[in-house]
């Protein structure tokens, strides 16, 4: 049984299509929060080593938040028409390129926008992947909803919308994949960025996609790292999971002492 739902007038709203679990004991998570903006190749490395992880049991679901340094990711999705200005000239606006294995197409991550990567098992979250783009929905909304901003859904298009100049724009933006039941990759909510270099692209491949964030609605600086935060508490309450927070350097260690034990010796 599907339930459509909805929060604007005027649209279609996306279909759960997946049903919730039934409620059960919170499950418990590693949240790992970064200070600083990361380059796009290393977090991705490392949720890769999270995921290979937790598929093998390895270790417990993790949600990772961060900020990147500037870069493009080009998502399976990607045509060249999304990006016709060209690679040099994408290049010489200071950002660097990277063509990954998510659902989607060409978006754009710097200072300022925070990014959630969750590694989880999703049978413990939801019965499928439409009811998990729905939820990370959901935790987005919410946290909109504590700075008084209303982000809705829009049917076919994932990710979160609100009004803005009387147009749809779009504040945040989700695209992942799903192996062996474990996900990676995650979402992206632009908080207090540089809005600029999405102009050199066709956001998610959408044409005339407007694209804001939470300072310029509000008008107003906003503080990603408190956002970070309360994107995580909104996970507790839509997932249902507690969090043991650890610091950054202590998960990077165990990727380092993975790669070191899992790399053959050198015979001379």
């Amino acid at each position: 049984m599907s339930l459509a739902i909805g929060s604007h007038p005027g649209h279609d709203f996306l279909t759960r299509g997946d049903e919730p679990l039934p409620k059960s004991l919170p499950q418990v998570g590693t949240l790992v929060q970064f200070p600083q903006p990361m380059p796009y190749g290393e977090t991705y490395a490392l949720q890769r080593q999270l995921q290979e992880d937790r598929i093998a049991e390895r270790r417990r679901d993790v949600l990772l938040l961060l900020e990147h340094l500037p870069v493009y990711t080009l998502g399976r999705s990607t045509k060249s028409e999304h990006w016709s200005c060209g690679e040099e000239n994408l290049r010489r606006a200071g950002a660097s390129l990277q063509s990954v294995d998510r659902g989607g197409s060409i978006t754009y991550h710097g200072p300022g926008q925070v990014v959630g990567y969750p590694i989880l098992k999703l049978s413990h979250y939801c019965s499928g992947p439409k009811r998990y783009v729905w939820s990370l929905e959901e935790v987005l909304i919410l946290t909109l909803l504590q700075w008084g901003i209303e982000g809705y859904r829009i049917e076919k298009n994932p990710g979160v919308w609100v009004r803005w100049n009387h147009a749809d724009a779009k504040i945040a933006a989700i695209g992942i994949r799903i192996d062996h039941g474990v996900t990676i990759h995650g979402f992206s909510l632009n908080v207090d960025m540089d809005l600029s270099p999405f102009s050199h692209i066709l956001p998610c491949g959408l044409t005339q996609c407007h694209v804001t964030s939470m300072a310029e609605l509000r008008q107003s600086t906003v503080s990603a790292s408190i956002v970070a935060q309360q994107i995580a508490q909104e996970f507790t309450r839509v997932f249902n999971i507690q969090w043991m927070s650890l610091p950054p350097d202590s998960i990077e260690q165990r990727h380092h002492d993975h790669r070191l034990t899992s790399t053959p010796p050198l015979h001379t």
